[in-house]
């Protein structure tokens, strides 16, 4: 199917992205990947620095005529969620991405695709490779762990770029201009337990949640999307007291980005139950279809003997304070914005439980618009696990994008979109979070918009790519690019006089304390 991508338009951004395709970049796991870039920078002789992270930037002198424009970065991030469905054979770290065309869209078979942010990364790369393509000077930043950790984001050095005006290539709605994004956080839980000896006259069942359509937990929490942990919870909570469950297993979800689209556990149930134990949790199916009918159609929920008969549950204590943990924490959507129309403002996500050695391994994230309520929520789950017995700890989280309605560059693609398109772009913020918080964090000033063409599924195997759309996004690309702000206020910086530099360095310090 590679062959049929590069005969896609605009082709040298599927000829990029075919490359990226056959390269693994797990978060974390990106080395090869870095060298990728840097073997590309070498052929293309384009110069550019790897810093110790591994983030990759490029510098890219302006085409003829365009010497005058402000200094442009595109930004991308090379890693990617790596998610597959359960039958599904395919190693992360060895195997290339196997691309299938449907129609308009790009999808994957059975794994993500990795269009996010692979396409970014592409486009930017077919910008450097196109000689017809007109712009100033350019820095491509492409940042390494964003899905996990934004690590490249926090270890970006200043000192290895210059541009103050930064178009983020991570976005997934064509015809949307993105201001600003939501900051967040993990909250990671340890419900420790000790095993027992297995009841007699009993029998070990697997319970199995799935078909779920998972989904970014930014993105896509507003979605009424199920969440296969809280599914298969309720299933074991209630079983728990009717059919005196005692818990071995219990293994969901993910990634700390992801909505849990798969949960299984194993539970001995007493043989004297078996059968109203099947009838129980194929009614409770019923339910969970039902109340799940439209956003759903795939739900699954399955009952059998398990394969092996463990001679092992956890402790009754341990179970109590697991089940009654998960049945508690919360997710989805905590809070609506008061003054941008339909905009998520605060959301949890309960991302994955697995069962380690002598513990349940909990995460948790949380995200919103707003700093103090992205705390209030973070401490309401941890709240509700020490009320389960649990280790809890947050991790330092990122920033958010505070929207900049005044922006340069703003105005100039909503002008370009208006122009290309005949029609108003969507300017809005995002409640997923972008690496434009955490570098404008780190470089205030910085003037920011996020862009892309239309991804959906993204973080589960069912991500897709509209392909008409990346067109439109390249087009769009472009002619920001052509259009970009005159770099006026440097001309005239250069041509003071060693007296006025000297005077502007003394305000400098000032104008920072103040900030």
């Amino acid at each position: 199917m590679s062959n049929e991508i590069l005969k896609l338009k605009p082709e040298g951004i599927w000829k990029e992205f075919n490359g990226i395709l056959g390269v693994p970049r797990p978060s974390k796991k990106e080395a090869k990947m870095v060298a990728y870039l840097e073997k590309w920078a070498k052929d293309h002789k384009v110069k550019y620095v790897k810093e110790e992270c591994g983030n990759i930037i490029m510098t890219v002198p302006a085409t003829k005529g365009m010497e005058d424009r402000q200094t442009v970065i595109l930004q991308a991030h090379m890693d990617m969620v790596c998610e597959k469905n359960n039958d599904k054979k395919h190693d992360f770290e060895k195997d290339p991405i196997e691309p299938v065309i449907k129609g308009d869209w790009l999808h994957a078979n059975g794994t993500t695709l990795g269009a996010d942010d692979g396409i970014g990364v592409a486009a930017a790369l077919a910008v450097i490779a196109d000689p017809k393509v007109e712009h100033g000077p350019l820095e491509c930043i492409f940042t390494v762990d964003e899905e996990t950790g934004l690590t490249g984001a926090m270890k970006l050095d200043p000192k290895d770029f210059t541009g103050r005006t930064l178009l983020n290539l991570d976005s997934e709605d064509e015809g949307e201009i993105f201001i600003g994004c939501a900051g967040g956080m993990d909250t990671i839980i340890k419900v420790w337990y000790e095993l027992e000896p297995a009841p007699e006259e009993a029998t070990a069942y697997r319970i199995t949640v799935s078909g779920l359509k998972g989904g970014h937990s930014g993105d896509d929490i507003n979605k009424n999307l199920a969440n296969a942990n809280k599914l298969l919870t309720r299933i074991l909570w209630q079983a728990t007291t009717w059919f005196d469950l005692q818990l071995y297993d219990f293994q969901g979800g993910n990634l700390r980005n992801a909505i849990a689209r798969e949960a299984t556990a194993v539970a001995f149930i007493p043989n004297d139950c078996v059968k109203d134990f099947e009838h129980y949790v194929k009614d409770m199916e019923k339910h969970f279809k039902q109340e799940y009918q439209v956003t759903e159609p795939g739900l699954k929920v399955t009952v059998e003997v398990a394969e092996v008969q463990p001679d092992v549950v956890i402790d009754e204590m341990s179970q109590f304070n697991l089940l009654n943990g998960l049945y508690a924490c919360p997710h989805g959507v905590i809070a609506m914005s008061q003054t941008i129309p339909n905009f998520v403002e605060t959301s949890t996500n309960l991302a994955s439980c697995k069962k380690k050695e002598g513990y349940f391994f909990i995460q948790t994230s949380q995200r919103s618009s707003i700093e103090s309520s992205k705390q209030d929520i973070a401490n309401m789950v941890e709240a509700v696990w020490s009320l389960a017995d649990a280790d809890v700890e947050h991790t330092d989280g990122y920033p958010g994008w505070a929207p900049n309605p005044n922006s340069a560059i703003l105005d100039v693609a909503v002008n370009c979109y208006k122009k290309r398109f005949k029609k108003e772009p969507k300017v809005r913020a995002i409640h997923a979070g972008l690496e434009c918080g955490l570098i404008g964090d780190k470089i205030p000033g910085m003037d920011m918009i996020s862009f892309g063409p239309t991804l959906r599924g993204v973080h589960s195997p069912d991500e897709r790519c509209e392909i008409p759309t990346v067109q439109m996004f390249w087009d769009f690309m472009c002619d920001i690019l052509k259009n970009a702000p005159k770099a006026e206020a440097k001309k005239s910086a250069a041509k003071k006089t060693p007296a006025k530099k000297a005077t502007a360095e003394k305000k400098a310090p000032a104008k920072k304390t103040k900030k």
